[in-house]
């Protein structure tokens, strides 16, 4: 295979805890990564990942279709559309951006690009709704149909999911995959193709969307909801290259 360029925004967070004992009270925080896996799963297939964490993503994501045409593939995971629609120089400075990006990135996706979106707390809807894709321009593209709420389906006690037929993204995969422990719910768009669920529900989906490829991915790429059986199987490595590659090149096959 070729050497491949993909852009992975997200897959980044900040917790602060207050820790209270008895009179005292103090802070601590901690800054944390969960791309790595996935990053790692790729590069050692002779990918290029450049990472974006979020707080980067907010003021780096390109605004110009020019700057996506360096990749062959976007990838958002666990980004929220706030943190891609509002930089600092538009909610704390009031300035009007170059672009709207998340518009900028529907139309390259439509004239031939490929986006891929990986399910977390914050893709899709999201908890409590907040990561809000619904009522963007990425909604026309993706390959499913979003609910109007909080789309998270927590599965605790673990759930194995199901692969459909025969695609190139699932070959070598199996019938049944390692237990996730939650993922997104959403349904599939007409025209478009499921190739594993989850409990009935849809997980990996491939569809087109004008001249592009789109997936969408409902459950993670890394902890919490991929336990380290999935993240050790020998098919998470395998699913990811095999799906990035289909949506990198018009060759592989038809959806």
């Amino acid at each position: 295979m070729k050497n491949r360029s993909i852009l992975l925004a997200g897959e980044s967070w900040s917790t602060t805890s207050v820790h209270t004992k008895g009179f005292d009270t103090f802070h601590t925080s901690a800054y944390e990564e969960g791309a790595w896996p996935f990053i790692h799963s790729l590069e050692s297939q002779g990918w290029t990942v450049e990472f974006q964490p979020n707080h980067v993503a907010s003021e780096k994501f390109p605004y110009q279709a020019e700057e996506l045409d360096r990749f062959d593939v976007i990838v958002l995971s666990d980004i929220g559309a706030n943190t891609l629609l509002l930089p600092n120089s538009v909610f704390a400075g009031g300035a009007v951006a170059p672009s709207n990006r998340l518009r900028v990135l529907a139309d390259w996706v439509k004239g031939g690009g490929a986006l891929l979106m990986v399910g977390g707390y914050l893709s899709f809807q999201g908890i409590e709704a907040k990561a809000n894709y619904r009522s963007t321009p990425l909604a026309e593209v993706l390959p499913i149909v979003m609910e109007l709420g909080d789309d998270r389906q927590e599965t605790p006690q673990g759930i194995r999911p199901i692969s459909l037929g025969d695609h190139v993204v699932t070959s070598g995969l199996g019938g049944e995959w390692p237990a996730i422990l939650g993922y997104q719910r959403f349904t599939a768009k007409e025209g478009a193709v499921v190739l594993a669920t989850a409990e009935d529900h849809p997980l990996v989906v491939v569809g087109e969307a004008g001249r592009g490829r789109v997936a969408a991915v409902a459950t993670d790429m890394g902890p919490h909801w991929l336990p380290k059986e999935f993240l050790e199987w020998d098919g998470f490595s395998l699913l990811w290259n095999q799906l990035l590659g289909w949506l990198a090149d018009d060759e592989s096959g038809a959806v």
